[in-house]
């Protein structure tokens, strides 16, 4: 995680039956020219290795995952922060101004990562769009966008899709997309992993509340408090609603004016400026398979 000090036909009836006939045969055409596409098949949820909340290694740098997202083809993705594939310093946070590694770079799955070990690989991937690459090369000039952008996927490799749950561990969820932002108060849910830690999954769900939004981000941030604060390797982490709705992404650590802060980019517009700009047909958010639960 980055660190600053600043910082989601008609169809017209027939009715003549020789309309019918040709609007029952232009549909017949239609399904054998253009076969639908089978959903991914979840595993169950507690077998499943690869989830929200899972480590992810990019030339060397650890970050957590936050979503599963699925597209018109059924490929498989798992999201983390656009910075996790950049290639600046600990203290580059503006998208727009820092370049990423290659479309193409692989990305491992790993469980138990710590400061002396990488863990054990549970599958691998390709980074298949960052925001920060595509900021760049649109020519992006929003200030917000730029900031809080921070949106990366990762394509899951075929023979791995079958390890794969959409639930994020402990919680459940997410059950949609949250579409107006936090209040002062508001209660979040998350679910960390970095390598900080050792790998101790006791330490990975956390939750906490909402700082209120920020006029002047234009919906782009929603800074928050959690207990226990997000640290680096918990970054791209997902953050929840208490609904179970996806409210964003961790992205940097706040020190001033609010120390020990942190900062999520919000998954409505990250996702729709993917969705915009990334070339992949159809995507969108995968629903967890287990309700969620906000038992703390």
């Amino acid at each position: 995680m980055k660190t600053a000090s600043h910082r989601h036909t008609t169809l017209r009836r027939a009715t003549g039956a020789l309309a019918a006939l040709a609007a029952t045969g232009l549909a017949a055409g239609a399904a054998t020219s253009a076969p639908a596409v089978a959903a991914p098949t979840w595993a169950p949820a507690d077998q499943a290795t690869i989830t929200p909340g899972t480590q992810m290694y990019t030339d060397g740098a650890q970050c957590t995952s936050n979503f599963v997202f699925t597209d018109a083809a059924a490929n498989v993705y798992l999201g983390y922060a656009a910075h996790c594939a950049g290639m600046g310093a600990a203290t580059d946070t503006n998208g727009c101004l820092n370049d990423s590694v290659p479309l193409g770079t692989e990305v491992t799955f790993r469980k138990g990562g710590s400061l002396i070990s990488s863990g054990t690989e549970l599958g691998s991937g390709e980074l298949a769009y960052s925001s920060w690459r595509t900021m760049r090369d649109i020519g992006t000039t929003d200030e917000n966008a730029c900031a809080y952008n921070d949106f990366a996927l990762v394509k899951v490799d075929a023979a791995d899709v079958s390890k794969v749950n959409p639930s994020i561990p402990f919680w459940g969820g997410p059950t949609g997309i949250d579409t107006d932002g936090t209040a002062a108060g508001d209660r979040v849910y998350s679910y960390g992993n970095s390598s900080l830690r050792a790998g101790l999954e006791p330490l990975s769900p956390k939750t906490g509340i909402s700082l209120g939004d920020s006029a002047g981000d234009e919906g782009w941030s929603h800074p928050l408090y959690t207990v226990t604060p997000g640290v680096p390797g918990d970054s791209g982490s997902a953050f929840v609603s208490e609904d179970g709705e996806a409210i964003g992404t961790l992205s940097t650590l706040g020190l001033a004016p609010l120390p020990a802060s942190n900062n999520i980019g919000d998954l409505e517009r990250e996702l729709a400026f993917a969705q915009q700009h990334s070339g992949i047909a159809g995507l969108e958010l995968a629903l967890g398979t287990e309700p969620f639960s906000p038992l703390l």
